[in-house]
């Protein structure tokens, strides 16, 4: 076997369409593209969206509220799942948290809730805490640290 013998499968590539050549080869004349309008001109071209003049959907749906483009979303934890997953003295960080599948993201800053109770002495690192999180952390004799 050489390059020079590879071919596609059958039916992969078919000759392409030579409109606006004659009467004889059925695409005469307008060459397939109807009569009038700007889809008929050359160097048309659609816009993004657009639905043969039908109302787009992007302008179709309506529209409601306020979106808040420097929002920060958190991959949150709560306390409980904390206590059950780790070891009195264990430094809990983010990438530890991933590691351990309690958060599902990587790259998301972390929030510590307050959910449950914790009754070991573990070091937290994370980017925020709620209030009864870092109160409870603080009462079990860990440390709450933010990055």
């Amino acid at each position: 076997m050489d390059l020079k013998d590879l071919t596609p499968p059958e039916g992969a590539t078919r000759t392409h369409k030579r409109v606006g050549r004659g009467q004889g080869s059925g695409n005469g004349k307008t060459a397939g593209r109807g009569h009038k309008g700007a889809q008929s001109r050359s160097g048309y071209k659609r816009k993004r969206g657009f639905e043969g003049g039908q109302m787009p959907l992007h302008r179709r749906v309506p529209k409601r509220g306020f979106h808040n483009p420097f929002r920060v979303e958190y991959a949150v934890v709560n306390l409980d799942t904390i206590a059950k997953s780790f070891d009195v003295g264990t430094v809990v960080t983010p990438e530890l948290l991933v590691e351990r599948g309690l958060v599902r993201i990587e790259n998301m800053p972390v929030k510590v809730l307050g959910r449950g109770d914790i009754a070991k002495a573990l070091t937290i690192r994370a980017h925020k805490f709620s209030g009864s999180a870092a109160q409870k952390i603080a009462a079990a004799g860990g440390a709450a640290e933010s990055l």
